[in-house]
């Protein structure tokens, strides 16, 4: 088996549907598998999974695990030596699949990779080619100094809105929503960390994969379309607070012990700051 597609399904069904096609309509010779980690969904995603992709691998939780644990899942039943995690909120091209083994076929040197991703409205994803959420980067990133001076490197370290997104280059993560990981570096790094309900675990493998000497590579010549968020619209609370306690959770891990006391302290209140910025602006804001 050479590739192995991970997909968490909740409650989105029609979305994860439409994935589905788009992933059996690929033109590729090479040997796939899908694997659908259903995360307790209500909108009888399940019945109408089985009834189109009788052949795919199903596993049906009795609770929502979580992004993390649910990938986890699916890679641990998978066989391929890629592992492809993919959003059940995406659309993949005819030839996705078949250009990105072929990339990884050829440097070997790469741990992992990512394709261009694309919203509806034809706009990049920003997140499918990223750096580092280091303080500095995040400070520049948080405090908009990044979307004024948009082609210095320095003040575009998260996002690399400074590099061209048609051009292929290493970079320091990617997201979950399309990552492609050799079988190779996840038996080196170790699966997914569960405790990241539903953000930060790419940035955390990525970091992981890093450490490791493994390189992270962006190749933009296929792409996907990323019906961003479709999953996490019904528990707006939750959401606001899993995202930004995988904040606090990276930079603990990470980060805490090669920054002074000052600094780290600085870090904790900017996120618990934007914490309870969000959650007025969802109670009293306008919710998008």
């Amino acid at each position: 088996m050479d590739l192995s597609i991970i997909v968490v399904n909740y409650n989105t069904r029609e979305l994860t549907l439409n994935c589905l096609e788009s992933i059996f309509d690929s033109e590729t010779c090479f040997k796939y598998e899908v694997v659908l980690v259903d995360n307790h969904s209500t909108d009888s995603s399940v019945d109408a999974i089985l009834n189109q992709y009788p052949d795919i691998k199903l596993i049906c939780n009795h609770v929502n695990l979580g992004y993390s644990k649910a990938n986890n899942q699916g890679i641990c039943m998978a066989q391929g030596r890629y592992i492809l995690l993919l959003n059940s909120d995406t659309i993949v091209q005819r030839y996705t699949l078949e250009t990105m083994i072929r990339f990884m076929d050829h440097n070997l040197s790469v741990g992992a990779a990512g394709c261009k991703i694309i919203l509806p409205d034809g706009s990049l994803d920003r997140a499918c080619r990223r750096g580092f959420p280091t303080p500095s980067a995040s400070f520049y990133y948080a405090f908009g100094i990044s979307k004024l001076f948009p082609s210095i490197s320095r003040f575009n370290q998260y996002q690399l809105s400074h590099l061209d997104p048609d051009k292929d280059y290493p970079v320091d993560c990617l997201v979950g929503a399309f990552m492609m990981v050799r079988r190779k570096v996840i038996e080196q790094v170790g699966l997914l960390d569960e405790e990241f309900f539903m953000y930060g675990e790419d940035i955390d493998w990525c970091y992981r994969i890093k450490q490791a000497r493994w390189g992270i590579y962006y190749y933009p010549y296929t792409h996907i379309v990323h019906y961003k968020g479709a999953s996490s619209r019904r528990k707006p609370l939750k959401i606001i607070y899993e995202f930004h306690r995988a904040m606090f959770l990276f930079h603990k891990k990470h980060f805490r012990k090669k920054y002074s006391f000052l600094i780290n302290g600085l870090v904790y209140a900017g996120i618990s700051a934007k914490l309870l910025m969000a959650l007025l602006l969802n109670r009293f804001g306008s919710v998008r």
